[in-house]
């Protein structure tokens, strides 16, 4: 019998995992992770514990070592068969054994096997990994934790992937029975400013004066109920970079691991005569999703935003709505001409949209949007086979794999909505993102030194973005007595005008970062031709599977053919008695329902999200589809139509995750009272529901009250010669200016379009307006905050 005392799960099961501690060290935009697993057998037999967990999709895992007691064994990288099978024998020949792989079906999912601890005994686990910190819309670099695994999507009819479904035991977060301590120690050649998170931290902590180096920690008593997500601000960010690593000394010149690689940090500055010049127009399509998941705040949350993206569209765009659940429907038969009409018919329905449509199935409504033809006579530039994807992970426990990989394969932008963040800011910011015209023909070339050659190991970009982060790997072999320094020029096509950006660096490697830069150049390009693979599913093997496993076995990098393997040959004494396994549990937002249950052994699709995709054919791009995905995690990679249905197909048959803030529940399992609750109708949107599609308010009782006023007192200071429109557009620019500043990203689009509207008017006595406007609203804004 089990001696029930200590760490429990749910089945009043001893948990052998003590406690976890997470260390970060952060250097400039890159950070290695370094993860210590403790784990203690307090029962009577061996165990074989298992942990099922999540990481960020784009981690390069490079280390797993285990102690037991004064030995230290460090893991090798192997095939992944060959790996699971050695670990089988060590096993069955009473050796400690330890097993860490990736999971078949998502590539930010491991799975830690921890064999034959004895009793008694006790083990640490190191996990290592290095990862880019992503670039927000807000100059903020993000670092995620996952700390919260949901369970992954599965579209209807399709079946499992090859390694089986991942078993997973979870608790609710409350209830996890082991601790964490986290704590980052953040460095760059410019000054931290600031370092926030969604969790309680400790004081941020300068090392040195120039403050280019601080440390940060997690506040005692996390409670496992949300990832932890670190934002971290330095000042003057956001420079080109490139950093050249010396290549691994051990290794042969010639292979990846023997040569230096340069990691570029390229931020693009379009030309500003280009941009302004710019006309606004193409094709946007919203999908709404309308699942019973979506009840409640939930739906309200998802139509306000809808609101402010459909007020946001320039005039000439055209534009449909479709919304789904178990089925799907649109607003209009096909896309519109944006105009009022359109405009107020749209509206209308979206108010009256309830989460009422049954389960949750988005690959047909996707095929369907992608099989409609392009708007005749939209003027689009040659680059027929373009999509842009921008993608939303939404909650906890969203798949950072899907939600990145999908933004960067479909030439988009990825963001993360997680704990109190508000939608709409960085729903508004993607809008802004899709609204720049679509850069093609980009190429990158070199400039380097004689007797120094370059190999590409990133994929070819595909967007670039005004400002945003693109990040180019590259293998230098040879070397010269010349000049010490080399350039790269990215150019592209922007709107018709050819353009370039140029980077000069040095070619002297840095100091001290290891092998970092390798290792995030060997996921890159493992990743690629893992996607390579995948694409060749049922062709005959063209060796790609195999590259894969000699660049991990090489590079120390995990993969999706390969895992780390290590086994305690030191040990003389086989371990007696059966093995008895112990799952330990991960936290989960809330508990899951049965159609949650379900979809671990393969039932029918439930997703669940927070509301739309909105597919964006901007008018830069010929046959575009630039798609806007604010949903969990849970869309697939789009790509050139020709190959859109196929590609979704096999994108849509990963596991996609359950987000923290839209959970499946029963009605049995959840109240409406545990939502996040959304408060009526703010003063705000108020406003922004009022104005017309040309982007101007008119002056009536509706826009007094939101305004704060009697219809009396908006209509006497109006200055005679100013006709009712201007003088209402006037006032609403001013109150959203006066009041709303700390929305700003919410509403700017907006008042762009109402300020391009108060210019076409040419209308006189706008400095008198706005005067009155102020005294009319307690306001000080100036004409030229305004922009008119």
């Amino acid at each position: 019998m089990v001696n029930c005392c200590g760490l429990l799960n749910t089945n009043k099961e001893p948990v052998p995992l003590k406690s976890v501690e997470v260390e970060l060290e952060v250097r400039d935009h890159v950070t290695t992770v370094v993860s210590t697993l403790n784990y203690e057998n307090k029962e009577d037999k061996p165990l074989e514990a298992v942990f099922v967990f999540p990481l960020p999709g784009d981690a390069a895992v490079c280390h797993f070592s285990a102690k037991i007691g004064q030995t230290h064994i460090v893991a090798e990288v192997k095939e992944k068969k060959k790996a699971r099978e050695e670990y089988d024998d060590a096993l069955s020949s009473g050796q400690q054994a330890f097993l860490l792989e990736e999971s078949d079906q998502s590539p930010d999912i491991f799975s830690l096997s921890v064999g034959s601890l004895p009793p008694g005994e006790s083990a640490s686990i190191r996990l290592e990994y290095v990862t880019e910190l992503a670039v927000q819309a807000d100059e903020g670099l993000r670092f995620c934790l996952p700390a919260v695994l949901n369970p992954r999507y599965q579209p209807q009819g399709s079946g499992g992937s090859e390694g089986g479904n991942v078993q997973v035991t979870s608790v609710p977060a409350s209830l996890v029975p082991y601790s964490l301590s986290f704590s980052a120690r953040v460095s760059s050649p410019r000054p931290v400013s600031k370092v926030e998170s969604s969790c309680p931290l400790d004081p941020l902590q300068y090392l040195n004066t120039e403050q280019t180096q601080a440390t940060v920690k997690l506040a005692a008593g996390h409670k496992f109920d949300r990832d932890v997500e670190l934002l971290i601000y330095y000042k003057d960010a956001h420079q080109p970079t490139a950093v050249v690593e010396a290549g691994q000394a051990s290794s042969q010149p010639g292979a990846l691991m023997g040569d230096p690689v340069v990691m570029l940090s390229l931020y693009p500055e379009f030309p500003p005569a280009v941009m302004s010049s710019v006309a606004l127009c193409g094709e946007f399509v919203f999908l709404l999703d309308r699942s019973g998941s979506m009840s409640g705040a939930r739906i309200k949350s998802a139509t306000d935003t809808l609101l402010l993206l459909l007020k946001s569209i320039p005039l000439g765009c055209y534009f449909n709505i479709c919304s789904f659940g178990s089925s799907y429907e649109h607003i209009f038969p096909k896309s519109v001409e944006y105009n009022q009409k359109t405009m107020d018919e749209a509206l209308k329905n979206v108010e009256e949209m309830e989460a009422d449509l049954g389960g949750t199935e988005i690959l047909k409504p996707l095929k369907h949007i992608y099989s409609q033809p392009c708007i005749p006579n939209q003027p689009r530039q040659h680059n027929s086979g373009s999509h842009r994807c921008f993608s939303f992970g939404i909650g906890e426990g969203a798949s950072s794999a899907l939600i990145n990989g999908l933004a960067k394969e479909g030439g988009g932008h990825a963001q993360f909505i997680t704990g109190t963040d508000r939608m709409q800011p960085k729903v508004m910011q993607s809008l802004r993102f899709a609204l720049q015209p679509a850069v093609v023909d980009i190429s990158v070339t070199w400039d380097l030194p004689k007797g120094v050659s370059v190999t590409a190991l990133s994929p070819p970009i595909t967007a670039l973005f005004q400002g945003q982060r693109s990040l180019v790997y590259a293998q230098l072999t040879g070397q010269s007595s010349e000049a010490s320094e080399g350039c790269v020029t990215v150019k592209y096509s922007l709107a018709g005008h050819p353009s370039q950006n140029q980077l000069h660096f040095s070619l002297k490697p840095a100091v001290d970062t290891g092998l970092t830069v390798h290792r995030l150049a060997a996921r890159t390009l493992i990743r690629s031709l893992e996607m390579e693979e995948r694409e060749r599913k049922g062709e005959e093997d063209g060796g790609v599977k195999k590259k894969v496993v000699e660049l991990s076995v090489q590079s120390g990098v995990s993969s999706a053919f390969t895992a780390f393997i290590a086994v305690n040959k030191d040990n003389s004494e086989a371990i007696q008695g059966p093995l008895v396994r112990r799952n330990v549990p991960t936290p989960r937002k809330m508990g899951r329902s049965k159609r949650q249950r379900g979809l671990m052994s393969g039932a029918a699709p439930v997703m669940d999200g927070w509301p739309y995709l909105g597919n964006f054919r901007p008018a830069a791009t010929a046959s575009d589809a630039a798609v806007f995905a604010p949903l969990l995690g849970c869309l697939p990679r789009l790509v050139p139509m020709s190959r859109a249905a196929p590609v979704m197909n096999r994108l849509m048959s990963c596991r996609m995750p359950m987000g923290r803030n839209a959970p499946v529940m029963d009605s049995s399992s959840f109240s409406e009272s545990r939502l996040p609750q959304q408060p009526p109708r703010d003063p705000l949107l108020q406003l922004v529901s009022l104005q017309k599609a040309s982007g101007c308010w008119v002056l009536d009782p509706a826009l007094a009250a939101a305004l704060g006023k009697t219809s009396e007192e908006v209509e006497k200071p109006k200055p005679a010669s100013v006709n009712q429109e201007v003088w209402a557009t006037i006032l609403a620019l001013i109150w959203l200016h006066g009041f709303q500043m700390d929305a700003q990203e919410e509403w700017e689009l907006l008042a762009m379009k109402a300020v391009s509207w108060l210019r076409a008017q040419k209308a006189s006595c706008v400095t008198e307006c706005v005067e009155a406007g102020n005294a009319l609203l307690v306001c000080n804004v100036q004409k030229d905050a305004l922009g008119i």
